[in-house]
């Protein structure tokens, strides 16, 4: 199958290049496909109501130094990798997995590609893996690459 718009999730952990990399030789199948790559950054949340709400969306505030900070390792994390993003974008959602679902829906993503890290002990229990989450809601097809370093708190 011939991709059309690529998704790349990166957490900009130490074993992202591994994920990069899956994803170029999908890419290198699919040479008409245009490539986003997307890093949500965590982000104080405002309740309204029944609502959370990013604060950086009320506020316009995205040059906070948290922010600054995720988008130079962004372009870094390209640069090793040698990806040509057609868009790359550091932004904040409620959740990783809300905030994927609708960056696919938004941007007729037909295929995202995500790492996801085992969870062990509480951190399994508590949140469990943000690819988990996405399977059950994804609108396009998955590629999803196994991390070898489990995640725990």
């Amino acid at each position: 199958m011939s991709y059309k718009h690529i998704l790349l999730v990166t957490d900009l952990l130490s074993d992202a290049d591994i994920v990069a990399q899956s994803a170029k030789r999908v890419i290198a199948g699919s040479p008409n496909a245009k490539l986003s790559v997307l890093h949500i950054v965590e982000d104080d949340m405002v309740r309204f109501g029944y609502e959370l709400v990013p604060a950086s969306s009320l506020s316009g505030e995205r040059d906070g130094e948290h922010w600054v900070e995720a988008r130079a390792k962004l372009a870094e994390f390209l640069n090793r990798n040698d990806l040509h993003a057609y868009k790359s974008e550091v932004t904040a959602a409620i959740s990783n997995d809300k905030g994927i679902i609708n960056y696919c829906n938004q941007n007729d993503v037909d295929l995202l590609v995500i790492g996801r890290h085992e969870r062990r002990g509480i951190a399994a229990w508590l949140v469990g893996a943000t690819a988990d989450n996405i399977l059950p809601n994804a609108p396009c097809d998955s590629l999803v690459v196994k991390l070898d370093h489990p995640v725990s708190t």
